[in-house]
């Protein structure tokens, strides 16, 4: 599982639970201090009114105060259309909201004096805040009795303009965090991912780490957290680099050691041969086996260390054709045609060591020869391919199972002991040769389906940096 991942994931999930909680108190919380607000307006409206009866009530009578209050608080008829689209009236007369707010003045003795609300209800006058019907409308109120004059007094406005005012307002509050929530989720991911920089910059080192040069990890730029295990991938990279570097001298010093007594009892088998071939005969054959398995196990050894490769600029189509001509001895013993077929107009240029591509070349041929039957044919093909040159040969043989192809590139490792005398270490080096390029080496089938093996070697034109003499290419 990505650390990465994770960690978006599950902050983005807590900040946007927390905001989410955050926007619905606010939601909340707005709306209810808005209908407070609202309530408190309904009775400061309703005392003004109170103010204004008691100040016409001692100098009107009944009929005049009557009309006074209608012409003060009631919106003149025709001012006000529900299409109007403006909420200014024209001429600045007033504004459509006005007919959201209601107003009833009744007499102490209950006779109404002012009626712009018409409430469908017949409950007796309390003081307070309630709830009534009108028009088909829920009205908000507020009644107070006037103590010196006895006159009751309501106010009164429309739920549904409350509920839209109060909902745009508490949006209002709400929608700047709404707004900004994607922006801190987009800040959430960037900082992790800047946060966790230094860690893939830890991970390239590691990926593109060769055997041959194993290095340490620089830790200065390493996170507090992170360093202490940098230090202990460091340590096993110096004990890996020292168990390989002991196994390269140990490789080199055992073949180099066996090269002067392999030698010696060669000539002694040949001079005790001379008197008795068919009794020493298959000692020598022996012998030369060994001999071979010490010479693949020293240029191993070289490939590995990359020692004393200098590459330059050569003709890959000539190559081919001078290890094609190397091989042709063996393969006329077994009545084996080598054929080649180059794509390339005889001229592929490639950035290599001629001898180790050759000394690639070589196995592969000779591998294909020993295993194809006789009287077959061995085709090998050159073309372009990706920005270098794909190699492909294909030899008549038993083949290689799919699942045994990769095992067949390691080291020491033949599938079937009972065909060829070799040590295992053919594949194995050219495959080690191909990556020292930059290349790769694979097992197929046939492409046509047919019983046989198919390699196929993939060289670029120039290879990325590899360590050739202690230099970079």
């Amino acid at each position: 599982m990505s650390l990465t991942r994770t960690l978006t994931i599950l902050l983005t999930t807590a900040v946007l639970l927390i905001a989410s909680a955050a926007a619905l108190w606010s939601y909340l919380e707005s709306n209810h201090e808005l209908e407070e607000l609202f309530d408190a307006e309904l009775a400061q409206s309703t005392r003004i009114v109170q103010g204004l009866v008691r100040h016409l009530v001692g100098t009107q009578s009944p009929e005049q105060l009557s009309r006074t209050l209608e012409e003060t608080l009631q919106l003149p008829e025709g001012a006000f259309r529900e299409e109007d689209y403006e909420e200014i009236l024209p001429g600045g007369s007033g504004h459509k909201y006005e007919k959201k707010i209601a107003f009833e003045v009744w007499s102490p003795m209950g006779a109404p004096v002012l009626d712009t609300l018409a409430a469908e209800d017949n409950l007796a006058l309390m003081p307070g805040y309630t709830w009534v019907e009108s028009s088909g409308f829920r009205w908000r109120t507020f009644t107070l009795e006037d103590p010196e004059t006895g006159f009751w007094i309501r106010t009164a406005q429309r739920e549904d303009i409350r509920q839209e005012l109060s909902q745009e307002l508490a949006m209002g509050n709400v929608l700047p965090l709404l707004v900004v929530l994607p922006v801190l989720v987009i800040a959430i991911v960037m900082t992790i991912r800047i946060g966790f920089r230094p860690l893939r910059l830890l991970e390239g080192p590691v990926r593109n780490m060769a055997p041959e040069s194993i290095h340490p990890l620089d830790d200065q730029h390493a996170p507090r957290e992170v360093v202490g295990l940098v230090h202990a991938v460091n340590g096993l990279l110096k004990r890996l680099d020292e168990a390989l570097e002991r196994e390269r001298r140990f490789s080199a010093d055992a073949s180099h050691e066996l090269r002067t007594p392999l030698s010696a009892l060669r000539l002694n088998l040949e001079k005790h041969c001379q008197s008795n071939p068919a009794e020493y005969q298959h000692l020598i054959q022996s012998v030369d086996r060994m001999v071979h398995l010490v010479e693949q196990m020293l240029l191993l050894n070289r490939v590995d260390s990359g020692a004393d490769f200098s590459p330059e600029y050569h003709n890959l189509s000539e190559i081919l054709e001078q290890s094609i001509a190397d091989v042709a001895p063996l393969a006329l013993k077994k009545g084996i045609e080598p054929v080649l077929k180059d794509e390339s107009s005889g001229h592929a240029p490639v950035c290599c060591h001629s001898a180790l591509i050759t000394t690639l070349m070589r196995s592969l041929l000779a591998n294909a020869i020993q295993y194809s039957p006789e009287h077959t044919e061995i085709e090998t093909r050159l073309s372009p391919a990706n920005d270098g040159y794909l190699v492909t040969v294909s030899d008549e043989g038993p083949g290689i199972p799919p699942q045994e192809r990769e095992r067949a590139l390691s080291r020491f490792v033949r599938l079937d002991q009972r065909l060829g005398a070799g040590a295992g270490l053919g594949l194995a080096i050219a495959r080690r040769i191909a990556e020292l390029h930059g290349g790769q080496l694979t097992l197929s089938g046939r492409p046509d389906r047919q019983s046989g093996l198919r390699a196929e070697i993939w060289l670029p034109v120039r290879p990325g940096p590899h360590k050739w003499s202690g230099q970079d290419v």
